[in-house]
């Protein structure tokens, strides 16, 4: 018992020695680290009275200091910003779903503008950007050299007034003019239609409105269609759409999870992180689900096909995300400025960082890119196919009812439909299809 209680008090003491021996330097280097801190704010304050002093023109004070605020908070990474009173409120309205401008989200990429997606039904899109796009001058201006914030301001303007953009696109030899009038862009947060037997929910951004339109949406195009029983399934379009709010995004894949966790949040402290988990209730009641992403699918787009295809609950198609796997929290300032600084990485619930890797599909599916110097070719001769029904004389089919020889010609249809579908967007066409191949794999279960 002696031994032990020694043994015990001589592992005190030892830690207490490695403790002191430690901890001395520690609080030395951390008293350097303040010193060395202190002057470099006295060395800001030196350049910032010289430059007031003898800069070869007169300066802007307060314009002086909000550039030197944001350079420090843009040198963390291309996320984090400062935001004036008019940009925080640019932000807010964004947010809400209606701002002016193109309708085209873009990021930096070693110096040069990169559009990560351009928005449904925005002049952008009507224009032909494509995600992936680098956009070099605007009006002519040399976009190289500036920062994000400076690239955009120049990208702005009066709603109806023009602005040429330069282009530079992979698979495309030579840079190319874009012409783009701006306006003010509303937007809807949520497209639906019926393709076949097939509901498509195209998510064009994560507002305030857009879960509470998903719910409206699905519900209206299930009934268009006759009922739950005539669906075989839902397409999720998240292609281009670069992101938006984490809540609705939670709120999205929840709406088809009925348990388990939808995504995590991890700071720098392990004691701030966050789990949000999904509730009982799934929208589509089963259906097989296919989630439609690209390159221009980012942040919450990510977490939402992330939640979907490790729960197994959809199968993921099309291209790599973007892999925007940060957290930005929007924090006011005074003078109704704000900074939005990268707070937290997100993860899948299997624990995957999205970050600079982003969601790859199940099945990769190339969309076929547009060349804008390509002339259109239009066919004056259709094909001309002939089958045995078209033959003269051509014996009847005997051994089908009036209404099963019309219920194959609908299905006939409907198929090429889906054929002609493709021409327009092969990646739709395809998931399409792949619910259909699931509808066909049902029924012969069920036999």
């Amino acid at each position: 018992m002696n031994k032990f209680a020694m043994a015990a008090t001589g592992g005190i003491l030892l830690g207490a020695i490695v403790t002191t021996q430690i901890a001395g330097p520690l609080i030395a280097q951390e008293a350097n680290n303040n010193a060395s801190v202190y002057e470099q704010l006295d060395l800001f304050g030196d350049i910032f009275e010289r430059i007031r002093a003898q800069y070869v023109e007169d300066v802007d004070e307060a314009a002086l200091i909000e550039a030197a605020i944001d350079g420090m908070l843009t040198s963390l990474d291309p996320h984090s910003s400062y935001l004036s009173p008019e940009d925080a409120a640019e932000m807010r309205e964004t947010t809400r779903g209606e701002f002016g401008g193109l309708g085209i989200e873009v990021t930096q990429e070693e110096g040069f503008v990169k559009v990560v997606s351009p928005i449904d039904g925005t002049p952008a899109a009507e224009a032909g950007m494509e995600s992936g796009d680098f956009i070099t001058r605007v009006d002519g201006e040399n976009l190289l050299g500036l920062t994000l914030d400076e690239a955009v301001k120049l990208m702005r303007g009066p709603v109806g007034s023009e602005i040429i953009i330069t282009v530079v696109r992979e698979g495309v030899n030579q840079p190319f003019d874009v012409s783009i009038i701006r306006d003010t862009i509303t937007l809807t947060a949520v497209r639906s239609r019926v393709e076949g037997e097939t509901v498509v929910l195209r998510v064009v951004t994560f507002s305030d409105q857009t879960y509470p339109s998903l719910e409206e949406q699905l519900a209206e195009q299930v009934t268009e269609a006759g009922g739950i029983e005539n669906v075989n399934g839902f397409v999720i379009d998240l292609r281009n759409n670069p992101g938006g709010l984490l809540n609705q995004a939670i709120a999205v894949s929840d709406a088809f999870l009925d348990a388990g966790e939808i995504t995590s949040t991890r700071g720098r402290d392990p004691d701030d992180g966050q789990r949000w988990n999904a509730r009982e209730g799934d929208l589509a009641e089963g259906l097989p689900i296919v989630v439609l992403i690209n390159g221009g699918s980012a942040s919450a787009s990510e977490i939402v096909a992330g939640a979907l295809q490790d729960h197994h609950r959809a199968v993921v198609i099309g291209t790599n995300s973007f892999g925007k796997g940060s957290v930005q929290t929007v924090m006011p300032l005074r003078g109704d400025s704000a900074m939005r600084l990268t707070t937290a990485r997100y993860y899948t619930p299997s624990g995957r960082s999205i970050q600079s890797l982003g969601i790859s599909p199940d099945i990769i599916v190339e969309q076929p890119r547009r060349d804008p110097n390509a002339e259109v070719v239009e066919e004056e001769d259709a094909v001309f196919s002939r089958s045995e029904a078209d033959l003269r004389g051509a014996l009847e089919n005997d051994s089908l009812t009036d209404d099963e020889i019309e219920q194959i010609q609908a299905d006939r249809m409907r198929a090429e439909d889906a054929a002609a579908l493709r021409v327009e967007d092969y990646q739709m066409a395809y998931a399409i299809d792949i619910l259909k191949g699931l509808q066909v794999l049902g029924a012969n279960d069920d036999n």
